[in-house]
C-alpha cells in the first residue's frame, strides 16, 4: 500500500537537468484540449488548473515532469503551478489506484452514519484514508463535502456519484469495480 498522504522528501525542482523524455512533453490531444480551455480565458495563467485536470485524465496523476511539460507550454512558471496543483484536493501528485473513492466527511453524512461506512471501507479494501489498495485498484480519499447532502451519506467512485449508502451497498458496489477491472484484465 502507498499513501498520497505520505510525507516526502521536498527537493527543489532543478528542470534544467530533467530528462526530456516524452513523459515532459504534452501529447497532441493534451495540447488540442488545453488549447480549446484557453480560448475561455484571458490569460495562460488562469487555463493552468484546467490544464493539469486535462494532463491527469490522460495520465492518471501529475508527476513532477508532467507538472514541467505544462508549465513549458502554458509558459507559467513551475512553483506556481505546484501552488494550484498542490490547493486543490482533486489534483492528485501521486499515483493513485484506477478507481478514487471520495468519501464525503460533511456534517449531513456525519450525522447519517458515514464513521460506521468509512470503517466498512477500510476494513473491505484494507487501506485508510489516503493509502491504495493493495491491488492497485482503489485509493481512499476523505472529502469535507460532496455537495449532495440530502441524500447523505454519499462517496464518488471515479465520476460516479454514490448515495444514500448502507454497508449493503458499499459491498456491492466495491465487488461490482472488482468484477469489472478482473473483467478488463482478462480481455
Amino acid at each position: 500500500m502507498s499513501s498520497v498522504f505520505e510525507p516526502e522528501v521536498v527537493e527543489v525542482m532543478d528542470f534544467s537537468k530533467a530528462d526530456r523524455s516524452t513523459e515532459t512533453q504534452l501529447s497532441a490531444e493534451e495540447k488540442r484540449e488545453i488549447d480549446a480551455e484557453f480560448s475561455h480565458y484571458e490569460d495562460k495563467a488562469s487555463v493552468g488548473l484546467e490544464a493539469l485536470r486535462i494532463v491527469q485524465k490522460h495520465r492518471g496523476w501529475i508527476s513532477d515532469q508532467s507538472l514541467q511539460a505544462v508549465s513549458d507550454y502554458l509558459d507559467i512558471p513551475p512553483a506556481q503551478l505546484e501552488g494550484v496543483a498542490t490547493f486543490f484536493q482533486l489534483i492528485f501528485r501521486q499515483p493513485v489506484g484506477k478507481e478514487v473513492i471520495l468519501f464525503c466527511k460533511s456534517a449531513s453524512c456525519w450525522i447519517m452514519g458515514c464513521a460506521r461506512l468509512q470503517a466498512r471501507i477500510e476494513q473491505k479494501l484494507q487501506i485508510a484514508p489516503g493509502q491504495t489498495s493493495g491491488d492497485g485498484i482503489f485509493t481512499l480519499l476523505e472529502t469535507p463535502c460532496l455537495g449532495d447532502c440530502d441524500k447523505a451519506p454519499v462517496m464518488m467512485v471515479g465520476e460516479e456519484m454514490h448515495r444514500n449508502l448502507t454497508e449493503q451497498s458499499i459491498d456491492e458496489i466495491i465487488d461490482n469495480k472488482k468484477r469489472r477491472h478482473a473483467d478488463e484484465s482478462t480481455d
